[in-house]
């Protein structure tokens, strides 16, 4: 049997395909019935509105949204924060500008160790060649 604790509540539970244990799956579609409910009457609302006017945390509708569990496509003022950075946005898990910095970032990296792959090649040349020539003069 395979046990775990919840991560949400700290409750021991049998662990199953799902993360949460019983109680806490029973709140969290609770929590999603009342943003869908609250969204399909009041469709111009932002994440803010939905969060203060169903008491859902907007960390919990942000991850309903990612889930594919509640669609903003009809709902135009509704977006979540970019994981990086906190910018509202409509799609992915980042915006476009921490999504560039993080392609930058990786090109940089991958250009530095390129070039200190080069460096340590280039010293282990020079120390060949050092130690070939020792070993000549004997």
């Amino acid at each position: 049997m395979n046990v775990a604790n919840c991560p949400r509540c700290g409750k021991i539970y049998v662990k199953g395909f799902v993360e949460l244990c019983p109680n806490c799956v029973k709140e969290q579609e609770l929590q999603y019935e009342k943003c869908l409910k609250y969204l399909r009457e009041n469709k111009s609302v932002n994440i803010t509105e939905l969060s203060d006017a169903t008491g859902v945390s907007i960390k919990q509708i942000t991850k309903f949204v990612r889930e594919g569990r509640i669609s903003i496509y009809n709902a135009p003022n509704m977006s979540y924060p970019c994981e990086v950075c906190g910018t509202l946005i409509r799609e992915n898990t980042i915006c476009e500008l921490c999504r560039q910095k993080l392609v930058k970032d990786v090109r940089n990296t991958s250009e530095d160790e390129r070039r200190d792959e080069e460096r340590r090649q280039q010293e282990n040349r020079i120390t060949y060649n050092i130690h070939d020539r020792l070993k000549n003069k004997r």
